[in-house]
């Protein structure tokens, strides 16, 4: 489960739990009007290892809120009302996040949303065609789905957008909260398709386990936005500011990137063995260390039963297992909860056929 993707760098890194130490003794809260040593080193090294061009930086503090500001700064800088996201995307739960979040279960209750979203169909380059037009302001999309199922962009998709937001004058939105910071083997998912968008949300992992979001853009795109137009008063906290900047050299200095790679084609391997054992396994896909794994019945009692076995899971959807281990797992972790899933699978099997 990993936090729900979130302990990248593992539970309480030592490189982290020290940068928290040590500024704490210095500063604990500074307001983002205010220059702070920790916020300005964080900016720089996002600045360095984000793609190319997306040099401004707005920290905030959740997943959600730095899709927030990517809604809002799209607005602005476009002048335009429209938010086209995609069928199976999750963004978060707030209003605009929302607004923006697919699966009807999370957004039923909260109607009317924000209005002026719309869905095409993940992966068809045609309807996302039909549905962008001269009012949309972004592109929201994830290139790869998370907690819809594991998903990857289709061959071929993401530079499709690309370019149907170059023809329109939208602004592309890359939400890399899950798949970003090494998660998929490079340091953004965005790297596996050429692609480089125009704005970029990233959290979960950014703190090492403390809350920290920003959202990056493009120069120009982000000064779009005056003074007031947005602000927060804990984005760019000091400590987590900190906590980030070992994240950073932790992740960068360990190669993790490479590491999940290396880690997620094994995990992977161990799994595909799983599926060719146990019919009731649909299938397995994934990139590094974001994995899912697809039964063809209901996993409640796996996740249930994994718990008395030593094994916390998480779930995409009522019959998809969804790994997002620390990056610093070790096989003889991986091959322990492998084995530990196997013996689930078979007990399920068998209570299947009873």
């Amino acid at each position: 489960m990993g936090g729900y993707g979130v302990a990248l760098v593992g539970h309480s890194n030592p490189k982290v739990v020290e940068a928290i130490v040590k500024q704490s003794e210095k500063i604990i809260t500074c307001h983002s009007s205010l220059y702070n040593e920790a916020r300005a080193e964080l900016v720089e090294k996002l600045a360095k290892l984000a793609p190319k061009g997306l040099t401004k930086t707005f920290f905030s503090n959740s997943g959600a809120e730095a899709v927030e500001a990517a809604i809002k700064i799209a607005k602005k800088h476009t002048a335009r009302t429209q938010i086209v996201a995609m069928s199976g995307g999750y963004h978060g739960k707030t209003l605009g996040a929302l607004s923006a979040t697919w699966n009807p279960k999370y957004r039923e209750a909260f109607q009317p949303l924000v209005p002026d979203f719309a869905f095409s169909q993940f992966g068809n380059v045609e309807k996302l065609g039909e549905t962008v037009s001269n009012k949309t302001a972004a592109v929201i999309v994830e290139p790869i789905q998370g907690e819809g199922g594991v998903h990857l962009a289709p061959e071929g998709f993401l530079p499709e957008v690309r370019k149907i937001c170059n023809e329109s004058g939208a602004l592309l939105i890359f939400d890399e909260i899950q798949t970003g910071l090494g998660r998929t083997g490079r340091m953004w998912a965005a790297e596996h398709y050429g692609v480089v968008p125009d704005v970029m949300c990233v959290a979960k992992g950014l703190g090492g386990g403390v809350p920290i979001a920003a959202t990056l853009a493009r120069d120009e795109v982000m000064a779009s936005m005056k003074v007031g137009d947005h602000s927060t008063t804990f984005g760019g906290n000091p400590v987590a500011c900190a906590a980030a900047n070992a994240t950073l050299d932790y992740i960068v200095n360990q190669k993790l990137p490479d590491r999940a790679a290396e880690m997620g084609y094994f995990f992977m391997q161990k799994l595909e063995e799983i599926k060719r054992k146990h019919p009731i396994v649909r299938e397995v896909r994934g990139k590094g260390l974001m994995i899912g794994f697809e039964m063809k019945f209901d996993i409640r009692n796996i996740l249930m039963n994994g718990l008395g076995r030593g094994v916390i899971l998480l779930y995409s959807g009522r019959n998809i297992l969804r790994f997002l281990p620390p990056l610093v797992i070790t096989k003889e972790q991986v091959s322990k909860a492998a084995g530990i899933l196997d013996n689930l699978v078979a007990d399920e099997e068998k209570s299947k056929k009873q």
